[in-house]
């Protein structure tokens, strides 16, 4: 296929190109991965790189960008070797004479251990979801934060770079500048730009950011960061996004209660640990779908007012095909007992139209699949608590190429976590498109022609 770029493609191109190290913060949809891709053919062409490394989810190292460059005329030369599997495969993956080099995020430890003490063969690295790097203690982000110095050129792409506040940012930014920007430590990070927040005693929980420094934060990256938002470069058809209210019996809200009571008692006192914390909202998330598991394993209802709701939105859809989101198996499991047209996504299927009701965890699909053909219906059975896994999911459906308008159902139990969710999910778009909004690039929109 030949490849006619958008404007903004372009910028987005030269932005790589004339930046050794930058962060591409672009929404779905706007065609980051070809954008890049060309970007790399140029620097090959003019020999500025040699060897490409592009980390990225295993869904979208095996498929996304090996069937990019097969799609575009101009990238079919680029030779690519997929280093996924086994460790003896992604070995001989590696050994292979080629351009670019992909390989899933979770085996970059792997990878800075089987380099060793050897140079860095990779002139150039793409971290592709570059938010999946905004943990300082994950091992992935302490892994290439040992190789970094041996890089001549690192680019970032995400859209979600700041998914639970702009804490997130440090570790991301680190891996493109090596901290010449936002300092070289995570404390000094913190200490300069954020104030503690939710406290115990000297336990602190969350911080907030200081007064001015959010702008301050924004105005030290933005040389090297680009934002743009799909909303003000695609025509994209109308998105409507609605809340549907979902009552509980008498029963399920007493079953509910006295099980957050319970598990709310079985806690220490003194400071709530994370593990903890995440251990009582699932189960409550649970509960608040209808079911849980019990201690043996065994899965417990407890109401069916989602799955009446889940069928009434069904029947409204009047034969439209319906995405469903769930968050545990056993949810998944209901919703086919109740809905027998209800089947496991199937890609191809549903782009066909052969799909009805499909239903997919988001984690299982929120990269590099292309679901907009096939409709233009979703509903969040149980919202989850990550931004990035959200808007990833929704994106999946709003994207370019999608000509019908989209409508997106969050089932909420009324009076519990639910609520919760749903609110921390707004709470931290809000902070992420100030973000966003303040890294904007200057681009005018153009006719798509």
């Amino acid at each position: 296929m030949q490849y006619t770029p958008h404007h903004y493609q372009e910028i987005a191109t030269e932005m790589i190109v004339n930046h050794p190290y930058c962060a591409l913060l672009l929404d779905m949809g706007l065609g980051k991965t070809v954008s890049t891709l060309t970007a790399i053919d140029l620097l090959l062409d003019r020999i500025e790189i040699a060897r490409v490394l592009i980390v990225a989810p295993k869904r979208v190292a095996e498929h996304t960008w090996p069937d990019e460059i097969r799609k575009w005329d101009h990238l079919q030369h680029l030779r690519c070797s997929v280093a996924v599997g086994t460790a003896a495969e992604r070995r001989e993956a590696l050994a292979r004479d080629a351009d670019i080099y992909v390989i899933n995020r979770e085996n970059v430890p792997w990878l800075v251990e089987e380099i060793g003490r050897k140079p860095w063969p990779f002139d150039m690295v793409v971290l592709d979801e570059l938010s999946s790097f905004k943990s300082a203690k994950a091992q992935r982000f302490r892994a290439l934060r040992r190789v970094r110095g041996g890089m001549d050129r690192v680019v970032g792409l995400t859209g979600t770079p700041a998914p639970n506040g702009l804490l997130d940012l440090w570790p991301q930014m680190y891996l493109i500048d090596q901290g010449a920007r936002l300092g070289r430590t995570v404390t000094g990070y913190r200490e300069r730009y954020f104030t503690p927040d939710k406290r115990n005693r000297m336990q602190i929980w969350t911080w907030k950011p200081k007064s001015g420094a959010e702008a301050e934060i924004y105005a030290a990256i933005s040389d090297i960061a680009l934002s743009m938002k799909a909303k003000d470069l695609l025509d994209l058809p109308e998105r409507t996004d609605m809340d549907v209210p979902v009552a509980l019996s008498a029963p399920a809200r007493q079953a509910y209660d006295r099980l957050e009571m319970e598990l709310v008692l079985q806690l220490p006192e003194g400071t709530v640990q994370a593990s903890q914390a995440a251990t009582l909202l699932n189960k409550l998330l649970q509960m608040a779908g209808g079911s849980a598991y019990g201690e043996d394993g065994v899965v417990v209802p407890v109401h069916s007012a989602k799955l009446d709701a889940l069928e009434d939105l069904v029947e409204q859809a009047n034969g439209r095909p319906v995405l469903v989101y769930y968050g545990y198996r056993h949810e998944r499991d209901r919703i086919m007992e109740r809905i027998p047209q209800a089947e496991d996504l199937d890609p191809d299927r549903w782009c066909a139209g052969e799909q009805s009701v499909a239903l997919a965890h988001p984690a299982s699909c929120g990269h590099g699949l292309n679901l907009q053909t096939g409709g233009s219906i979703m509903v969040w059975y149980t919202l989850p608590w990550s931004l990035e896994l959200y808007e990833q999911a929704n994106a999946r459906l709003y994207r370019q190429g999608q000509t019908e308008p989209v409508r997106i159902y969050r089932l909420i139990a009324s009076g519990t976590v639910d609520e919760q969710v749903n609110a921390a999910l707004q709470r931290k778009s809000i902070g992420q498109d100030a973000l966003l909004e303040a890294l904007k690039a200057k681009v005018r929109r153009k006719d798509h022609d």
